[in-house]
């Protein structure tokens, strides 16, 4: 199956149910069908054609939804990014997936014109609430004139869906291909997995879209399931207005980070708890470590249990999952879901004895690979086997037990952060000799960054500098919390930096 017909198909069973939610906006699965046919033949009246790569620039709305549905119904590919990232992070992924549309907002829009001749691949753009009339084609005017006929293309399930840039430095992008039939299969093993039916009501919140959370296993499960998605903008909201939203909406399952619940706890530490979550059936985490204190305590308060699993961008989202009824083994994140196999291994790969540690490594509907980068796909997929970079442990049961990583990479509240998109970043400033990013533990957000940084002969800067300088150039997310300066960074004899020593 590829993601047009799971659409349609939900359309015809559900019309006029409710799909996705935002506030008092409620978007039914007959007008998610119909808003995105008109998307699809606009793109393909400018000329977008099967393969095509589509950029979006945009944040968790209705409108992120009827994009990305109408781009995948003509048969190009979507490429959903972070609206955090700057210039030079967009024109890394911009140079990598050469896409020949943009679908943004305003916002994202305007510190990008300027740039635009920069990015000869693109040919159009499309703009939701655009100042630049005349200069770009209007969303609005898409929904409110295009044709919403239904598409006609020619799709297999092998077809490329879209392009997840999530794995990798961003300086040096790899992204991830998902095909509509590895994308369709991961939305009914995930559903099956939670139990989800088109009875629950999915809480969508601090987990943006371009996600593979966001996107495969809340919004995709949802639709393959017929299930409502209840949006809740992250921004400028609190925790608090989240939890009176799940008792509003009578929220039936939620997703989310460890630093969500964390914050949850937090909350119910400081105010109590004032809102009925009875409706609340189901709470899972991913994305990092998820403190047994964070679950005892989340109880405690909500009486609710949280199920931690095994999910990951190359395999389009869940690979493993405890029982739902909280009586998983602690600090397991359960077994392989039907339609998966998980393996530990050694640095040759041979497959080690329970309750050994080594490499976890997946086989199921992984993606095909990076896009234009075989070597990176070579080094990661062996033998039909994914290796996840993870280190952990199975026991005599088949329980899955993650330790550790074996690939660099720092985890703020759930979101991937590579050093060397940092590290890059910092050699750039004409004050630095030598820079390198560590993360370090944090009770909340899981990690923290940490840059360590010498400067050249004679030069002076400060910490507030540094952390300017970072932010004209990539997401905030990435800016470090914490900048040491040290008059020359400790290395090992063969002059590699010794970055445990940083941590320390």
């Amino acid at each position: 199956m590829n993601l047009k017909l799971m659409l349609e198909r939900t359309a015809e069973r559900h019309s006029k149910k409710t799909a996705i939610a935002l506030g008092n906006h409620r978007l039914s699965y007959a007008e998610l069908d119909e808003a995105s046919n008109k998307v699809a033949n606009a793109l393909i009246k400018m000329g977008v054609n099967k393969g095509d790569r589509v950029a979006m620039l945009l944040p968790n709305n209705q409108e992120f939804v009827i994009t990305y549905f109408g781009i995948v119904k003509t048969g190009s590919i979507a490429a959903p990014l972070d609206t955090k990232y700057k210039i030079d992070e967009l024109a890394s992924l911009f140079d990598n997936c050469q896409p020949k549309a943009l679908v943004t907002e305003n916002p994202f829009l305007e510190p990008l014109v300027p740039a635009l001749p920069r990015f000869r691949s693109i040919k159009h753009v499309i703009c939701s609430d655009s100042k630049y009339e005349g200069q770009f084609l209007s969303y609005e005017e898409i929904i409110a004139t295009g044709s919403a006929q239904k598409i006609e293309t020619g799709l297999s399930p092998e077809d490329i869906a879209h392009i997840a840039y999530t794995s990798g430095p961003t300086n040096h992008p790899r992204g991830v291909m998902l095909s509509h039939q590895s994308l369709v299969t991961e939305a009914a093993i995930s559903g099956d997995g939670f139990q989800q039916t088109d009875k629950d009501i999915v809480m969508l919140f601090a987990l943006p879209m371009h996600h593979a959370l966001g996107l495969s296993a809340i919004l995709l499960t949802s639709i393959y399931k017929g299930s409502t998605v209840v949006m809740v903008p992250g921004t400028g909201l609190s925790i608090s207005t989240f939890i009176a939203t799940i008792e509003r909406e009578k929220g039936t399952i939620f997703l989310g980070v460890p630093y969500i619940f964390a914050l949850a706890v937090d909350i119910a530490e400081r105010e109590g708890v004032k809102n009925d979550l009875s409706s609340l059936r189901l709470c899972g985490s991913t994305g990092a470590p998820l403190l047994i204190d964070i679950v005892q305590r989340f109880k405690q308060y909500y009486d609710r249990d949280i199920i931690d699993s095994l999910a990951l961008t190359e395999a389009v989202c869940h690979v493993t999952c405890p029982p739902i009824d909280g009586t998983g083994k602690p600090g397991s994140v359960g077994k392989a879901l039907p339609g998966w196999e998980v393996k530990i291994v050694d640095d040759n790969a041979r497959e080690l004895p329970p309750n050994q540690p080594g490499e976890i490594i997946v086989r199921g509907p992984t993606t095909t690979g990076y896009y234009n980068n075989p070597q990176a796909t070579a080094e990661v997929i062996r033998d039909g086997w994914l290796h996840t970079g993870d280190i952990g442990q199975l026991d005599e049961d088949g329980c899955l037990f993650i330790s550790g990583r074996k690939k660099e990479m720092i985890i703020v509240k759930g979101q991937n952060i590579y050093p060397s998109d940092i590290e890059e970043t910092l050699h750039n400033h004409p004050k630095v000799a030598e820079a390198a990013v560590v993360g370090i533990p944090d009770k909340l957000r899981g990690e923290l960054v940490r840059a360590v940084i010498s400067l050249k002969a004679g030069e002076a800067t400060t910490e507030e500098e540094i952390r300017q300088f970072c932010r004209k150039h990539m997401a905030d997310y990435k800016v470090p919390k914490q900048v040491i300066f040290m008059n020359s960074l400790p290395k090992t004899a063969t002059g590699k930096i010794r970055k445990e020593d940083l941590r320390t």
